[in-house]
């Protein structure tokens, strides 16, 4: 049984937006920190957007500062990834995740003309 479930992937051209869901129905989110990760093809996993769980305060990876934004909605229990301004080196697998705890399946993200 997933623990977190990742939606909102797909293709899109260069310089659109994509928001992904991060939804689970056995961790209350805001009781925890969460991560999103992504994952290309013979590279590492690499984390991009972080929040906090005591003030949700939130840290970006230098290739996304600016551009993606993490975010969670307590009375849905969902975390957010908003991606704008989207590039073709954005294309991967990508993951949300408790740290320590547990990871989702992933979400593939296209950004292709």
């Amino acid at each position: 049984q997933l623990q977190l479930v990742e939606s909102g992937g797909g293709l899109v051209q260069p310089g659109g937006s994509l928001r992904l869901s991060c939804t689970t129905s056995r961790f209350t989110l805001d009781q925890y920190a969460v991560g999103w990760f992504r994952q290309v093809p013979d590279k590492e996993r690499e984390g991009v957007a972080c929040i906090s769980t005591n003030d949700d305060s939130t840290y970006y990876s230098d290739s996304v500062k600016g551009r993606f934004t993490i975010s969670r909605d307590k009375t849905n229990n969902t975390a957010y990834l908003q991606m704008d301004s989207l590039n073709t080196e954005d294309t991967g697998v990508y993951y949300c995740m408790i740290p320590g705890i547990t990871w989702g399946q992933g979400t593939q993200v296209t950004v292709s003309s």
